[in-house]
């Protein structure tokens, strides 16, 4: 019987953390990070390093939300045949990571490859409201991606933004996302909006949260 890759995904979150409470490599990592990051990200004088892990390790959870959100939506749709390279290369980036993801702790390791997942999420939306005038799923993660790259810092940060950009160019030049189902899809959520998929997929209203929630000290995770 097959392991489903959203399932695998979650284990590697959850074992990283695990490693991560008796290492403290995040923590350690944040710490020497927060001081140089952009000045438009703003932290507290208090407790930076906390609330970065903390947002760090929403953000590599939202990936697998954030797929199992649109396999349901698009399926309902009868679009999935259409988005699944996407997912697939998403989850891809979790089970089978470029050669240029390596040589990292556990979670830091999770975080380059969430960000190739939100960035890859993020530029096929960005395309696809350029040609469709709506967004392929109710979702914007551009500030978060922001500050992650900030985190992962350069020039590592730009290489992976062109590991995306290719995969990108790949799937668009060969799925386009087109066909009846897909024009239905569009009409409809240009008349009657995404209200319906928010309520049922909480996560995708979560993520402007998780780049701005940075006032006050959330629960160690150490």
């Amino acid at each position: 019987m097959s392991i489903n890759p959203v399932s695998q995904i979650r284990d590697f979150i959850t074992h990283a953390r695990e490693h991560d409470k008796e290492s403290a490599q995040l923590l350690s990592l944040l710490e020497k990070r927060a001081q140089y990051l952009h000045e438009a990200i703003k932290l507290p004088d208090d407790h930076a390093a906390d609330l970065l892990a903390d947002f760090v390790v929403r953000y590599i959870e939202q990936v697998p939300n954030f797929i199992e959100a649109i396999t349901s939506i698009a399926q309902e749709a009868g679009i999935y045949d259409g988005v699944s390279p996407l997912l697939n290369i998403a989850c891809d980036y979790f089970l089978s990571p470029p050669d240029i993801v390596n040589g990292h702790s556990h979670l830091e390791t999770l975080l380059d490859e969430a960000y190739l997942a939100h960035r890859l999420l993020e530029e096929v939306n960005d395309r696809f409201i350029g040609y469709c005038g709506i967004p392929l799923a109710p979702m914007d993660m551009t500030r978060a991606n922001i500050i992650v790259h900030e985190l992962i810092g350069e020039p590592f940060a730009n290489e992976l933004d062109q590991a995306v950009l290719f995969s990108a160019e790949l799937l668009l030049n060969e799925y386009g996302f087109s066909g009846e189902n897909f024009q239905r899809y569009i009409d409809s959520h240009k008349t009657r909006g995404w209200s319906e998929e928010l309520e049922r997929w909480p996560c995708l209203t979560d993520d402007l949260a998780i780049a701005v929630e940075f006032g006050e000290k959330p629960d160690k995770l150490h």
